[in-house]
């Protein structure tokens, strides 16, 4: 049986480059537990987050209780007037309990205050979910490519519930 975390404030936070380490390990935690096994030489990108998204003009949250880092989520820059939610990930122990959502939703509010029309995502269309996820802050599907399900949501017709915290 997983250990629970004990009820504590989770706030949401700007990453820091100290961040790096617990970050990539926790985002490829949650990708081996649902592939079962990551190479992360097949990750890149989380080599250096800093160079990978901060310094090319993304935001990057972590959500923070206790002291660690429990969540965390990407908006990148995918067109003009586009973002992309990537690197989406919640600790284990707390999934299914709205703080997924709560990153969704605050990294949403960026957008607007971005002046993004659109925000986009996908995932592999078997991670039931992270596509229920999804699915719950407004993002409708656009198609399904190479095992992908690809979801956008405009933001003038999108959600308008605000990040607490």
């Amino acid at each position: 049986m997983e250990r629970t975390r004990p009820t504590e404030a989770i706030t949401l936070r700007p990453f820091r480059p100290e961040d790096q380490t617990i970050t990539r390990r926790l985002i490829l935690s949650g990708l081996g537990d649902h592939f079962g096994h990551i190479d992360e030489t097949m990750n890149p990108d989380l080599d250096d987050i800093t160079a990978s998204y901060v310094d090319q003009n993304a935001v990057v949250i972590v959500a923070e209780s206790g002291g660690q880092i429990v969540g965390a989520g990407t908006l990148k820059v995918e067109a003009p007037g586009v973002g992309r939610l990537v690197r989406m990930t919640v600790a284990r122990d707390l999934r299914g309990r709205g703080l997924g959502r709560r990153l969704v939703i605050h990294l949403l509010d960026e957008a607007r205050r971005r002046g993004y029309g659109r925000v986009v995502v996908e995932t592999t269309d078997d991670w039931q979910d992270a596509i229920g996820l999804y699915r719950a802050c407004g993002f409708q599907t656009e198609g399904f490519r190479d095992g992908d399900i690809h979801m956008y949501l405009d933001l003038e017709n999108g959600s308008r519930q605000s990040a607490v915290g």
